[in-house]
This record gives C-alpha cells, structure tokens and sequence, in this order.
C-alpha cells in the first residue's frame, strides 16, 4: 500500500503530542510537516510544544507557525487541561530546532501545490490555518485527499452543553471547511470519549519502556489528573490520536455519510455541529462522521507506535 502524504495542523496539547508520535515514524505515512495553530495554549506555546516533541522523537518535519487567533471570535485556550505550558509534564531536553521559514497557512498552500500526489490533512485543533489557506488559493482543494478532523460531536460538547472545543474556538473556520467540496471526516467526542487513558492502559504502556512510553506515561499522568479536576473523569480521552490511529487502519472506525452545519450563532449552541444522523432536512451529504470505534484496536496501535521509538 502507498504511504499516505499528510500535513498535521495541530495545537499541543497533551493528546495533540500522541498524535505527533503515532504520525512521526509510522511506515505507512510520509509526513510531510507539522503546522500550528493556537487552541489548547497560545500560538508561541503550542509552538514551542512541537518543536521539543519533534526534537525528542526525531521528527525531521518542517514546523510553520500559523494562526494566533481565531478567524472572528476572541482568543480561547484550554489551561485548565494543559496547564501553563500546553503540555506539562515532561521536561524536554534543550535544543536547537527552528520553526520554518514560512507562515503556516503558506506552508499548506506551497505544500499542496507542489505535491505530485493528493495530500492527507487532519486537524486536531480550530481549523483556522487550513480555513485561511483554502480562501487564499481554494484551488489547493483540488490538491487535498481527505481532511480528517477531530473535532465537535453529534451529542454534547466538552466546553458548552452544545460545542467541543476545537469548534467552538473557531467555528467560521470550520464552516469554512465544512462547506467546501472537500472529503471530509470527523471524528468527534462521541468516539473519542470512549478511548479513556485509564489506569490500566498507564501500566501498559508504561512497560514498553522506550522513550516514547515515558513520555507517554508522564503526559498522560498530568493529563488524567486535569480531567479528573475539570470533568471528573477516572482517565483522560485521548482525542487527537483516534485521528491518525484510523489513517494507520481505517477499519478502527464506522462512519455515516450525513449533512453537518457548522452553528455560527452567538445563542447558546453556537460552536455546535449539527449533524443530521438521520436525515431529517434531507440536504447535501458533506461530512463523513464517525459513529463507532474499535477501542481495543485503537490500543494496539498507540502500543506499537510508542514500540516503534527506541
């Protein structure tokens, strides 16, 4: 099977970080870069975040800052589930990498454009870079395979009874993509509430001892505690993996082709994407939702990405 070329527009973030290190040396994608965007800290801390986790696993990928604020509304982080930095605890080692030379938006656009082959993006943060970049040039729509998204959900939000938080931060960006031609996948918190980073799953990772199970173990000990403290949970979903997990074997997920609106409202639900499961409003199909998961599968293949890093 050819490799899957794919961008990964993200915002670290504890869950952000897994999905790094599952992309970063899996031998079925070429990843071709990782651009940032602000979300679950600010622009420079989520930055910041990718370079030492590309330096520690040794991810050569070019890193191009992007957004530092949403499309219209005000800024938003989640502090309270990553902390001060968006990724604490794990103390990096120093290093010298650099961010790209170019804006991320112009990053995905070059990228695109100059490719041979159609191009994979997830997002795992607001979708503002990938937004920005199909307004300046919507012809690098032609360029782009699928867009994989882990963001909103067809039930209740995390951030508002309505709204998931990588939505909600900025939703005209992801109507923006919603309302393209693009392919468009989501795999929202209905799924990615059912991949808990329990006490269990620590100590199996935790036996692998490489250095990516120690940073996994780390992380995850600071992200439970987190979850715990916000939402009372016994273990952290670990949301943004399940997006790289399905491109690594798309049987992890069932999906149900369905219409998705994006509520651009400044009532109560705004932020919320409105996915008509059943067909009430009988418009144009344009998301791809992800309606059910493998969890045990979706284990295994966190354990062999972490196997993977010596």
């Amino acid at each position: 099977m050819p490799k899957r070329n794919l961008i990964l527009d993200c915002d670290p973030g504890h869950d952000d970080a897994i999905a790094i290190m599952l992309a970063g040396n899996h031998p079925d994608i070429n990843l071709l870069g990782i651009t940032v965007s602000t979300g679950n800290q600010t622009l420079l801390k989520t930055g910041h975040n990718a370079l030492n986790l590309a330096n520690y696993l040794n991810i050569d990928v070019p890193i191009a800052l992007g957004s530092d604020r949403p499309l219209v509304r005000p800024l938003q982080i989640a502090s309270d589930i990553h902390g001060e930095t968006g990724l604490d605890g794990f103390d990096f080692p120093k290093h010298t990498k650099t961010y790209h030379q170019s804006h991320a938006v112009e990053f995905i656009k070059n990228t695109l454009l100059e490719s041979e082959e159609k191009v994979t993006i997830v997002t795992t943060g607001p979708m503002t870079n990938l937004a920005l970049a199909i307004r300046m040039n919507p012809k690098i729509i032609e360029y782009i395979e699928e867009v994989v998204i882990m963001g909103g959900a067809y039930g209740y939000g995390n951030v508002s009874p309505a709204a998931e938080f990588n939505i909600l931060v900025d939703p005209e960006a992801a109507h923006i993509v919603f309302s393209s031609p693009l392919k468009v996948t989501m795999i929202g918190l209905d799924i990615t509430r059912q991949v808990m980073v329990l006490p269990d799953i620590v100590r199996r990772m935790e036996t692998l001892d490489t250095k990516a199970s120690d940073l996994f173990v780390k992380l995850m000990d600071v992200f439970n505690e987190n979850q715990r403290e916000v939402f009372g949970l016994p273990g952290g979903p670990l949301h943004d993996p399940v997006t790289i997990a399905y491109l690594i074997d798309p049987t992890l997920l069932k999906t149900k082709h369905v219409h998705c609106a994006i509520d651009l409202s400044q009532g109560i639900s705004h932020g919320r994407t409105n996915c008509d499961m059943f067909d009430y409003l009988k418009q144009k199909k344009n998301t791809y939702v992800a309606n059910a998961i493998d969890v045990d599968k979706f284990w295994t293949i966190v354990e062999d990405g972490l196997k993977r890093y010596e």
